[in-house]
């Protein structure tokens, strides 16, 4: 998998084209002229999703309707696939070789995972971003799970609607439970879908973590269900439904669903500690690049080839001595852009790398 080159069309403040290298691509520029934008536009190319913005319709250019993103991507020697993401309005199309493509087929063509300090959320936030850590490292070896956890999030919402709803109207215990049962019949089967998911993917995980990779400390992670302790956990399914069947009185209260997946967490440890409470800032961030390598590692031991790894001004993030130990550890693997507005990380890193220098949002010529 290799991305050759991004052609772009009213994208933020970028245009024009960039033909990128195999392995380090270091793109270049002062402050504010566009260059994480050449990033978010590679990472949208690839999993269809902004790590910026959740409205993609604030991503096309002012006063334009339609922003286009193109790539040419290198699936073997002989094979290479033209996709493409447009934007206009609310409405996000996706094609392969010119041909409109369903978000589980298009996902398939190229993956990518970025490191900025929004992801930092992974090991210091709450619990939504290690979960969607999880998810989006299992859709990139299993698309097709991406529509699993959309009904998963719609039986969710719906159940909501209705507790609420039965608040204000006052209903007994019984017949919310009565209302509840077609739901939670769903709630059931996808939240056990996703609970083996994601253990499974954290044992993968687990199996390929360079553990002292950057320092003395070690890192574990583990996943943490919101229904440790109440039951056995081997029959998933038969200790939700029992517990959804205890909670109706406490969900019909709260108006919320209070039971599934959406309540679950990741824990990451260091030497034994919890990184988010007890982590300095340093080691939460080499925590973060040692997590996202094992997802390189476990996407590589499914597809044997390596996504992309897109690092957004990573010299603001981590000291130098890190930078070329990561680096080093990515060369010959993966292909990797790295955005950067210090001219002595050329110096440093850039002798064996394709340079990118850009201005007011394109390539300077």
């Amino acid at each position: 998998m290799l991305l050759e080159s991004l052609d772009v069309q009213n994208f933020r403040n970028i245009h024009g084209k960039l033909s990128f290298g195999k392995n380090l691509n270091i793109i270049f520029g002062e402050n504010g002229q566009g260059k994480t934008n050449w990033l978010e536009a590679v990472y949208l190319l690839a999993t269809t999703k902004s790590f910026k913005t959740q409205r993609l319709q604030e991503a096309v250019k002012f006063d334009e309707e339609l922003a286009i993103i193109r790539g040419s991507v290198q699936v073997s020697a002989e094979i290479r696939h033209a996709l493409q993401v447009a934007l206009q309005g609310n409405t996000k199309t996706l094609t392969v070789n010119g041909k409109k493509e369903t978000i589980h087929r298009y996902l398939g063509e190229l993956h990518a995972v970025v490191f900025n300090s929004d992801e930092l959320e992974i090991v210091r936030g709450t619990p939504d971003a290690r979960r969607k850590f999880l998810d989006g490292g299992i859709v990139s070896i299993y698309p097709p799970f991406v529509q699993t956890l959309a009904d998963y999030n719609r039986v969710i919402r719906q159940k909501n609607s209705l507790l609420q709803s039965a608040q204000e109207s006052g209903f007994s215990v019984e017949k919310v439970a009565e209302l509840l049962e077609p739901w939670n019949e769903q709630l059931i089967h996808l939240a056990t879908r996703i609970y083996k998911a994601r253990i499974r993917y954290v044992e993968r995980l687990n199996e390929t973590l360079e553990k002292k990779l950057f320092g003395r400390e070690e890192i574990a992670i583990r996943y943490a269900s919101s229904l440790e302790g109440k039951g056995d956990l081997s029959d998933y399914a038969a200790l939700l439904t029992e517990r959804l069947n205890l909670r109706v009185q406490a969900e019909l209260a709260s108006g919320h669903s209070l039971l599934g997946t959406h309540r679950d967490d990741l824990e990451i440890n260091f030497d034994g500690h919890d990184l988010r409470k007890y982590g300095s800032s340093g080691q939460q961030r080499s925590a973060l690049l040692i997590l996202q390598l094992a997802t390189l590692t476990v996407f590589y031991s499914q597809n044997k080839e390596y996504p992309l790894f897109l690092l957004d001004d990573i010299d603001a993030e981590l000291d130098y001595k890190r930078i070329g130990q990561l680096l080093e550890f990515l060369s010959d693997k993966t292909q990797t852009l790295v955005t950067t507005s210090k001219e002595s990380f050329l110096e440093r890193f850039g002798t064996n790398a394709e340079i990118f220098t850009i201005e007011n949002g394109a390539l300077k010529t």
